[in-house]
């Protein structure tokens, strides 16, 4: 059976478009699904810049079809994996919608502080959304679901979902030794540490004040205090309306 996104009989008007070749700026048609196409004027092939991975995250085939495109394509497949992360997590969690609003709403600020700070954005998505993954195995086994328990916990949980996805060893690394310390930043914390850690500031701050409207002094002085960067500080006064 053919991909319905693959056949043309599915097809919607736009899909066939023009795209301007980098190069020498002619006129280059492309359909929905082409990776790539040479200029008929330069030669100079260029990726589809139209291109949707959306299916990468969820189709059985993602890892073949990826495999068949160009290489500043396959470049991109650490970015392409933030968003498998996240339906993981959302599995993981099921109807626990107050873990995935937390968790959704991490990554979300992660990735604005860490386009502020220059951060490596595939680690920094990814830990955002699995950094509490180790809350329910947390409770199960010690009946509390303290940071030292869940960070400890969350760690296997995290290599698992990742080894799963067939992430890059190193990325694997990283994350886990984030989620394995989340609360508890120490002097050689790298950037893509900071960054999660204000961002899981940040929904912490936003779950506290939930139902109440905080006094402007009092987070200005927990941002002023707690935060590691200065993408995190802008990001929290923006997100608590306090931007100056």
């Amino acid at each position: 059976m053919q991909c319905p996104g693959q056949d043309t009989q599915y097809w919607k008007p736009g899909a066939i478009y023009d795209a301007k070749c980098p190069e020498c700026g002619h006129t280059v048609e492309f359909f929905k699904d082409d990776t790539a196409r040479r200029c008929d004027k330069c030669g100079h092939r260029f990726a589809n810049p139209k291109l949707d991975f959306g299916c990468a995250a969820y189709c059985q085939y993602a890892e073949q079809c990826l495999g068949t495109l160009p290489p500043e394509i396959i470049a991109q497949q650490q970015n392409l994996l933030k968003d498998r992360v996240a339906i993981e997590m959302k599995r993981y969690y099921k109807t626990d919608f107050k873990r995935i609003s937390h968790a959704t709403r991490a990554a979300r600020h992660a990735e604005r502080i860490g386009q502020n700070e220059r951060g490596n954005l595939a680690v920094i998505l990814v830990a955002a959304y699995l950094h509490d993954i180790g809350m329910s195995e947390a409770l199960r086994k010690h009946g509390d679901a303290a940071a030292e328990f869940h960070e400890s916990e969350g760690a296997p949980i995290a290599t698992a979902i990742l080894t799963k996805l067939k992430a890059q060893q190193e990325l694997i690394d990283e994350v886990v030794a984030i989620i394995s310390q989340h609360h508890h930043p120490d002097t050689n914390a790298t950037t893509n540490f900071k960054v999660v850690y204000d961002a899981d500031r940040i929904a912490n701050l936003e779950d506290q004040y939930k139902d109440t409207t905080p006094e402007p002094a009092e987070i200005i002085k927990k941002i002023d205090s707690s935060f590691l960067t200065s993408g995190g500080r802008q990001e929290a006064r923006k997100t608590f309306g306090l931007e100056e």
